[in-house]
């Protein structure tokens, strides 16, 4: 725990999230991983949010709902390692904006393609962390996260490859994650190259970052 006072966003997913799940289970027992109970706690369910657009927070809770034991200590191992790198690299404030960021978008995609599907997880947030350490090890010209950068290129493959065949899994979700991430990559400066990606990259990014939320938004709502 000491160790992890240096990582105090990362630690603090792991508590939110925790705590919410121990609650769904508390509340729901036997229950706790069906679409009733995931839906009580915030997941994503497109078609509800069509009905009442005023639930759109709905694309930020849905990263800290997870649907029974293994989704949930699967993604919390994911957190818990790459939150770490990712914050070092980041910082914390910039960290948890990526994390956050990279979920929403992860989840208006979501909202957009699959609507009448419940969704939940985090990761969308998780793919968008993948993304966002690939591209900052493409273009920069740290030698570590060159070779973190191309493990986690395959690593994102082998992935989405699995979702493919995998029931129950938002590829959509991922996908949305990915794209997210990686634009918000190219928007925060990193603590080692913070002149990494000039101003006019900065905000095509910030731009088509926003302009597809509000597409997909929209359009999922209308």
């Amino acid at each position: 725990m000491s160790e992890m006072k240096k990582y105090p966003a990362t630690l603090l997913l792991l508590i939110l999230t925790t705590f919410i799940f121990l609650a769904m289970q508390l509340t729901y027992g036997s229950y706790a991983d069906t679409s009733i109970a995931g839906i009580q706690f915030g997941a994503m369910y497109g078609d509800l949010v069509k009905v009442s657009p005023i639930q759109l927070w709905r694309l930020i809770t849905p990263i800290f709902v997870h649907f029974g034991w293994q989704h949930f200590i699967i993604n919390m191992l994911t957190v818990y390692f790459l939150g770490q790198i990712a914050e070092t690299i980041w910082g914390t404030r910039r960290f948890l904006l990526l994390y956050v960021l990279s979920g929403v978008m992860g989840n208006a995609v979501t909202l957009f393609f699959t609507p009448n599907v419940v969704a939940a997880g985090a990761s969308t947030a998780i793919f968008g962390l993948f993304a966002a350490v690939i591209l900052i090890g493409y273009y920069g010209h740290n030698a570590q996260l060159k070779q973190l950068s191309r493990s986690y290129q395959a690593l994102i493959v082998i992935n989405l490859i699995f979702n493919l065949f995998t029931p129950g899994i938002s590829l959509a979700g991922h996908l949305g994650g990915l794209f997210g991430g990686a634009l918000i990559a190219v928007c925060l400066p990193t603590l080692f190259e913070s002149h990494l990606f000039s101003r006019k990259y900065r905000i095509l990014a910030v731009s088509l970052y926003v302009l597809a939320i509000v597409t997909f938004v929209f359009l999922g709502v209308i």
